[in-house]
């Protein structure tokens, strides 16, 4: 990319920023959709609840490790491509099921899997294009744009599900997002970059001697594995809780489709608010200081989701919602722009997906404990125990090297 072109005139970036804004409506859409179809269509209980939010997170503990591999050595942009299609095709078979009178629980666990599993090699490949289409030095801004799209399309998203699944069906709405994906796939198809890509490489190095270099990097490095202990305990419980939040909204805050939608979308408004100030904090405060204080707040935040009651009641549960979003979201917009900075460029798949496998591993042993806890002492207590885990998890970060320091690190990596 030529030196001095800006995002705003950067037609690769804005063809993925395209591409990933309607896809990412149509996933948040889901991701209210989906749990619904389950809860008021197929009565599930928190066991199933439990089942199907892990398998969609099982993928990064079983494939992780060698996607990230495969990720450093194939064109990142053709395997975004394949991950969109093989979505949507997923996601498609939900509606045609359900207007056959065939759709079971287990259908929707497993298209979970096969969604996660394009999911591991779409977010790794990710990693590896982005630097490929904006400078250095505009990754920040990148990320917030990009980050900034997603939380608010986590705003109209849950919103626009309850309302699909209160007029129409969830299944329907479940057909619109396997459409975003196809549009996702085509805006990816016409990014043509100014210089030439990364070339594949082959395969000629052994697949296992490529991963050990990756986890030997994080093992060495002073800081990554600080980040990964936090993401991995912390994502444990924020996975755990969010399992049951459909649940704990329309079984014991009583609310309608719309207004399981209304409250979700609350996450959402708060990310969009914390992508948009996540750069400032960061000139402001130092990338060091505003990342360990985002950790810092977003902890008792979370506890807040598990402690609305029925009525004008909900509406803690939806600030607790927006808080912890906009601290999450805020903090990721930093941790993700650094790491994009202090990783080479040839083992940002390898070490990012190490980093990854721990932090998303973690949630599909999430999802079964929260379905068995919610079955042993109630879905609301199991939401505050969630809660209160990611709490412990985010205030660990004092602990750190990083909490005394104004900017995070330059590098060298494994240093």
């Amino acid at each position: 990319m030529p030196e001095g072109r800006s995002l705003a005139r950067n037609r690769p970036f804005g063809l993925l920023w395209l591409g990933e804004g309607v896809s990412v409506v149509g996933n948040a859409t889901t991701s209210t959709l989906l749990p619904l179809l389950a809860v008021t269509q197929l009565d599930a209980g928190p066991g199933w609840m439990g089942l199907i939010a892990a398998a969609t997170w099982l993928p990064w503990l079983v494939i992780g490790l060698p996607a990230g591999a495969w990720v450093d050595r194939l064109p990142a942009r053709q395997v975004m491509i394949i991950a969109n299609i093989v979505s949507a095709a997923a996601l498609g078979s939900l509606p045609v099921a359900f207007a056959l009178g065939m759709l079971t629980l287990s259908h929707i666990a497993v298209v979970g899997l096969v969604g996660g599993t394009c999911t591991v090699f779409f977010r790794t490949a990710y990693q590896v294009f982005l630097p490929e289409v904006v400078r250095a030095d505009q990754l920040e801004s990148a990320n917030a744009r990009l980050f900034g799209t997603e939380s608010a399309a986590n705003v109209a998203g849950p919103g626009l599900g309850g309302l699909l699944a209160q007029w129409l069906t969830a299944a329907a709405g479940i057909a619109l997002d396997a459409v975003t994906f196809l549009w996702s796939a085509v805006c990816l198809w016409r990014i043509r970059l100014p210089r030439p890509t990364k070339a594949p490489q082959g395969l000629a190095e052994p697949l296992l001697a490529r991963i050990r270099e990756g986890v030997d990097l994080v093992r060495r490095d002073r800081y990554i594995p600080w980040l990964v202990g936090i993401g991995g305990v912390s994502n444990f419980g924020l996975t755990g809780y969010g399992a049951l939040a459909v649940l704990f909204l329309v079984r014991d805050l009583h609310l309608t489709e719309a207004g399981v939608g209304a409250v979700l979308a609350a996450s959402g408004g708060g990310g969009v608010l914390g992508a948009v100030v996540a750069p400032f904090l960061s000139r402001r405060l130092g990338s060091g200081r505003a990342f360990v204080a985002l950790l810092l707040l977003c902890g008792p935040a979370a506890l807040l989701v598990g402690a609305g009651l029925p009525g004008w009641g909900a509406a803690v549960s939806a600030a607790g919602g927006f808080l912890t979003g906009m601290f999450v979201v805020a903090g990721n917009v930093i941790r993700n722009a650094w790491r994009l900075r202090y990783v080479p460029a040839g083992l940002r798949g390898r070490v990012m997906t190490v980093m990854q496998v721990v932090n998303f591993g973690t949630m599909p042993l999430a999802g079964v404990v929260a379905g068995w806890l919610g079955g042993a002492i109630g879905v609301r207590e199991t939401i505050l125990v969630m809660a209160a885990v990611h709490c412990l998890a985010s205030w660990t970060v004092l602990l750190s090297p990083m909490a005394r320091m104004r900017e995070l690190p330059t590098g060298p990596l494994g240093g």
